[in-house]
């Protein structure tokens, strides 16, 4: 575990680079963050609702030459829901995302994917089992590569991120800084409650999430 006062530094040091660079070296910034996953929770904890219809898509990311899986899902105002970063495309990888998706955001009425028989199989299989502890009715799943055109476009907005970089050596390092393009990602679209009434710049967001 990193001291409070070292990872209050490193903190304040990925504030500074958000405000005064480009995206790419914030991103670099973000990679010497080892707490990263404190950061992410803190805006999680401050993140607005999200809307009750989802759609669940993943794109590829390479690293070190390899194809690996990024899955994602955004509501129906284009707000980002979760995110999660896998070696495997398989119904196991698929449960796992989508089982943290229900937990933190509650059950949706509606997933919509792309024609994915996966990523349905997860859906149906969470479903019962969070139907199980909360009961309700069971979620609305559409299969539309059209309807699915929203979350296309949003992997497009992650992946110019990621080409601007020089590419992933790990799987460590790949979660580590998509995860952080995630989090700047959602800044960008004033997700955090204390963006809800005026815009604010990523400075000031940042200053926010750390106060």
């Amino acid at each position: 575990m990193v001291p409070t006062l070292q990872r209050d530094r490193s903190w304040r040091i990925l504030v500074i680079h958000v405000a005064a660079v480009d995206f790419g070296t914030t991103h670099r910034a973000w990679s010497t963050c080892e707490e990263n996953t404190a950061y992410l929770e803190r805006f999680n904890r401050k993140k607005r609702q999200v809307t009750r219809k989802w759609n669940v898509d993943e794109t590829y990311v390479r690293v070190k030459g390899q194809w690996m899986y990024f899955y994602r899902a955004i509501d129906s105002n284009g707000d980002t829901v979760e995110f999660w970063f896998s070696k495997e495309r398989d119904l196991r990888a698929a449960k796992r995302f989508m089982r943290k998706a229900l937990a933190r955001h509650g059950r949706p009425t509606r997933i919509t994917v792309d024609g994915s028989q996966t990523n349905r199989t997860a859906i149906i299989q969470c479903d019962a089992e969070d139907r199980l502890k909360r009961g309700g009715n069971p979620i609305v799943i559409q299969s539309s590569k059209y309807m699915n055109n929203n979350i296309e476009q949003d992997h497009r907005r992650i992946k110019r991120r990621i080409r601007s970089m020089l590419g992933f050596k790990c799987t460590v390092s790949a979660s580590i800084t998509l995860a952080g393009i995630e989090l700047i990602h959602m800044m960008r679209k004033q997700q955090g409650i204390f963006a809800a009434a005026t815009p604010l710049s990523l400075k000031q967001q940042f200053t926010a999430l750390t106060a």
